[in-house]
């Protein structure tokens, strides 16, 4: 820890350790305002945005009184993303895609659709207000679809292409994003189930939230209870001990250096991809194949935990490193650019989503669920869909499709879709 002289003003900065202390303060801090806050707790933001988001602004403050300036060492957060999403890879299986049906992939698809659509939406209305090219696809699916972890992962390739203050910008649009996923979801799936007498509504069960998917974003959240469901037998032997553990952080981390070899690949195709692009391919291959041969077995519940911890500390140290101050110029265009996008986002979920899924009481359902992760974030998506069948019954079918490709699947064409729209913004 030492103090320096940064854009005239005087900077504590705090070395690796000391800022990985702050990062498990303010991840406990925003853990305890998530629980204690309702707004915070039926939004579904997570620990690590609080706590991050917490810090940020502490920062701004500190600096906008002239009193003191923050560095941190973050140099964790690229190896802490790059996890993350070798898990994401590790979970994808064909098994899960086949147990969904064909409804699985056709939701899949909808789900890409809606990326293209966003990315559209964004570039034409960034254009229209006079706003960069590339701000249309952080308000679009690189936020909405993709959710903070894969916007932040995106930030340096946007900084890039010119966008100041990208890592505030992209928090912003997604923290909008997560806010306003709650709050029209159900409201539109209401609309449906009554005009089209889908279902009636059923005594409350009063079924109990599970606390713990709050602690992290995507597939780790409340998506895990999903898959669960589908491989009850398989947790059952899953034993989660220390010698389970390393024998899994050690194949994440091959996985991740065969992937960074993979990316160095790409990279001379000359196709901009992000750093975890890579391992979350090798991942998958690596799970598919050895399912497919038998060659050796998966703890799920390892990859589990060590993907949640992963993403924990990415997002809140990503959040505390935000300069908030860098926002302010592009506040007014980001907002109608998103306004934009939530009325596209229902009409998409309602014309598309709807019809395709069947026009029934389950395609209402997987139409909340789909405006939830469409907007916001996998969490989000359960929590508009759990309202909903206790309020009018279950649905199956919508709690195995939906968090699946929300968690999963999406975030495989999501990122390649990314990838086109920012080649093409060049």
């Amino acid at each position: 820890m030492e103090f320096t002289i940064v854009d005239g003003l005087r900077t504590l900065k705090f070395d690796l350790v000391l800022t990985l202390a702050l990062a498990a303060v303010f991840l406990f801090v925003g853990g305890v305002m998530q629980q204690r806050i309702s707004l915070l707790r039926r939004a579904s933001i997570p620990a690590a945005a609080v706590g991050g988001l917490l810090f940020a602004l502490i920062v701004l403050a500190l600096r906008h009184w002239g009193a003191l300036g923050v560095g941190l060492d973050t140099s964790l957060r690229a190896p802490l993303q790059t996890a993350f999403f070798t898990t994401i890879g590790l979970s994808a299986t064909l098994a899960l895609l086949r147990a969904g049906g064909w409804r699985m992939g056709v939701f899949w698809l909808i789900a890409s659709a809606l990326a293209v659509v966003q990315n559209v939406a964004g570039i034409g209305m960034a254009r229209a207000v006079g706003a960069p090219a590339p701000l249309g696809i952080v308000c679009g699916s690189l936020t909405l679809t993709g959710g903070p972890a894969t916007g932040l992962a995106f930030t340096s390739v946007f900084e890039n292409l010119g966008l100041s203050g990208a890592g505030a910008l992209i928090i912003a649009s997604a923290t909008f994003g997560i806010f306003v996923s709650n709050l029209v979801g159900n409201p539109v799936a209401t609309a449906l189930i009554r005009r089209l007498k889908l279902a009636q509504p059923q005594a409350a069960t009063g079924r109990k939230q599970n606390e713990d998917e709050f602690w992290a974003i995507g597939a780790m959240g409340a998506a895990a209870t999903t898959e669960r469901d589908v491989s009850d037998a398989e947790r059952a032997a899953d034993e989660l001990t220390s010698g389970e553990l390393l024998r899994h952080l050690l194949l994440m981390l091959a996985v991740m250096g065969a992937g960074a070899l993979l990316g160095l690949g790409l990279a001379r195709l000359r196709l901009t991809l992000p750093g975890y692009i890579g391992a979350m391919i090798v991942a998958a291959l690596v799970r598919n194949l050895a399912e497919r041969f038998g060659l050796f077995r998966l703890n799920v519940r390892a990859i589990e935990a060590l993907g949640a911890v992963a993403l924990a500390l990415f997002l809140v140290l990503a959040l505390m490193d935000l300069k908030l101050w860098q926002l302010a110029g592009l506040a007014l265009p980001l907002l109608a650019i998103l306004g934009v996008q939530i009325v596209l986002t229902c009409a998409y979920a309602v014309l598309v989503t709807f019809m395709l899924m069947g026009r029934d009481y389950e395609a209402a359902v997987t139409t909340s669920g789909h405006i939830g992760f469409g907007l916001g974030i996998t969490p989000n998506a359960i929590a508009n869909m759990e309202a909903l069948v206790e309020r009018y019954g279950p649905a199956p079918r919508s709690f195995l499709v939906v968090p699946v490709v929300g968690a999963f699947f999406i975030d495989f064409s999501n990122a390649l879709i990314i990838t086109l729209f920012v080649n093409f913004v060049r």
